[in-house]
């Protein structure tokens, strides 16, 4: 018998929500790809899946992009090898599409008008639609990424200037986007008309036309740019030699925006909307204390994002506040198991008990969220191990009963504990002694604070089921199964597909910019390649024996 390689995700990460991404742009600097790359860095926390950066010297694009952390994608020889004075960046976490580099951007194509880039924060609800009908007019697509969809509508547009191309692609499309977009010469920044993702612009002092564009404003502190205004829901800015010009090319709507980049996304140093996320947070632990109270002799966070939230309960309840799980910051995507079964293994790799904080003590654990309950069964077990006597759960959001469809990675909706058991039967199978999460009123009452907009200028569909967009009906659906979804298309279709994909792949479908890796799909093992609902015979001599499952 051997060890066995596993996945972290499989355990305590895989109990998450993600987000999809994070986008950095930056214009009118000599080192625009090394500022990228820190910038990049400093939202990490919004994707490890992938990196990517697409920079311009002018005359033409050139192109890195890899599979894994920042630091690890990239290293100096990648970097001195993407020249030019505009850049922009992206990690991701995959929603919409698979953990694959051909779906890793900023995407970058050569088409009739030149050259051009983009990288996309969130999630176009009808991007299924919208591709079954490019394809049946003859559009190959390189990737499974919805935001592929919008280069295709931005080739295909008749408008002359590249803003109005971009509006009248936008216009076709639903859902949730801050997106950058990279020309030769220009960098385009746009927020989605309800404003369901961040974005933000800033400066560099050093340099008045060194503008920069990024998902959350702590992208600016590790450059030393400063920080603006945020984009504006519906708002285009267009960023060249003559400086920032406005537009709104889009529609007005009801601003939506996401409540839970407040709860767990953004880092806590940020500010969104003009708020500081660590004070939003301290705000909702103070608002679950004064909800759920409990006599205790301790509070402890599930670090990190439970941190905040804690202090603010512990100080709410003027209960001890402590570090009783200590957080290792440096496990990977993978580890190897022993052979012999170890408790909470997975748990354990990045959380460890502080038995002296715990043992005899009537502990309050906080955390953000619970998502199917299966890490939070193990955290508590592992604080009742550690010596506690008694463990109650307290949770700074209300129960997640609801996938989102706007660029958050989530499970089914049978996936979600709480969408199908109460939160006494979720207590029970945690083993908490008392569970307690906080009310959604409770919740839009500490993030709204004395915003203008109020409590309904926010999207909390995943707690609530009020989908601010609505669904067509090859988008994705409240019941429909994670990974590629199921449209119209012929099986015949999926097959047509993949063989065009490793055509083109083949033929560098990059176009003629400089990349500095090779654009091959990977080469899997036996017959069989997956492809969405349905199953394609890459063996010749069967594919006619190839049904629908």
């Amino acid at each position: 018998m051997h060890a066995r390689a596993a996945s972290v995700d499989d355990d305590s990460d895989d109990d998450r929500f993600h987000d999809q991404c994070g986008v950095f742009g930056i214009y009118g600097h000599t080192e625009a790809a090394n500022l990228t790359y820190l910038g990049l860095h400093a939202l990490q926390h919004r994707g490890q899946e992938s990196a990517g950066i697409v920079t311009s010297d002018g005359r033409q694009l050139f192109a890195h992009r890899a599979m894994g952390l920042v630091q690890d994608a990239f290293k100096q020889e990648q970097l001195e090898r993407l020249p030019g004075r505009i850049a922009i960046g992206h990690v991701r976490y995959s929603t919409s599409g698979g953990s694959h580099i051909k779906n890793a951007q900023p995407i970058a194509v050569d088409y009739a008008r030149g050259s051009l880039a983009v990288c996309h924060n969130g999630n176009l609800t009808n991007a299924e639609e919208i591709r079954a009908e490019l394809e049946q007019k003859g559009s190959i697509f390189q990737s499974d990424s919805d935001t592929e969809v919008l280069v295709h509508l931005v080739a295909a547009s008749t408008q002359v200037s590249i803003e109005d191309r971009i509006g009248e692609a936008l216009a076709k499309v639903q859902g949730a986007y801050s997106l950058l977009f990279l020309t030769e010469d220009t960098i385009i920044a746009v927020r989605d008309p309800m404003g369901i993702r961040p974005l933000c612009l800033g400066l560099l002092p050093s340099s008045k036309e060194a503008h920069v564009v990024a998902s959350e404003p702590t992208a600016f502190d590790l450059i030393g740019a400063e920080y603006v205004r945020d984009v504006e829901p519906g708002e285009m800015l267009v960023i060249d030699g003559s400086g920032i010009r406005s537009m709104r090319p889009l529609e007005p709507k009801p601003q939506r925006m996401c409540v839970f980049e407040y709860v767990y996304f953004a880092r806590p140093d940020s500010r969104i909307q003009g708020k500081s996320v660590y004070e939003v947070r301290r705000a909702l632990g103070t608002a679950l204390a004064k909800e759920h109270p409990v006599d205790a002799d301790v509070v402890i966070p599930v670090p990190d994002s439970g941190v905040p939230s804690g202090i603010g309960y512990a100080s709410e309840r003027k209960i001890p506040f402590e570090m009783g799980l200590i957080r290792s910051h440096y496990v990977g995507r993978t580890f190897i198991e022993p052979q012999q079964s170890i408790r909470h293994f997975g748990v354990r790799l990045k959380l460890n008990p502080v038995e002296p904080v715990l043992r005899g003590k009537r502990v309050v654990v906080i955390d953000d969220s619970i998502v199917r309950g299966t890490t939070s069964r193990k955290i508590v077990k592992m604080v009742r191990d550690a010596g506690a006597r008694e463990v109650h759960l307290r949770i700074s959001s209300p129960p997640t009963q609801w996938p989102c469809y706007y660029g958050i990675d989530t499970p089914t909706r049978r996936e979600l504990i709480a969408s199908s058991h109460s939160v006494d039967e979720i207590a029970r199978y945690v083993t908490a002694d008392t569970l307690g999460y906080l009310s959604l009123e409770g919740m839009l009452r500490s993030v709204s604070g004395n915003d203008a907009g109020g409590p309904q200028s926010f999207c909390h569909a995943c707690f609530s089921g009020q989908y601010a967009i609505p669904f067509t009906p090859t988008s994705r659906r409240p019941d429909a199964p994670r990974g590629r979804l199921a449209t119209q298309r012929q099986v015949d279709g999926s097959s047509v597909l993949h063989t065009a994909f490793v055509h083109v792949a083949r033929s560098r479908h990059f176009g003629p910019f400089v990349s500095s890796q090779a654009a091959r799909p990977r080469r899997r093992r036996g017959r069989w390649r997956s492809l969405g609902s349905r199953r394609a015979c890459t063996s010749r001599s069967r594919r006619s024996r190839c049904t629908r499952r």
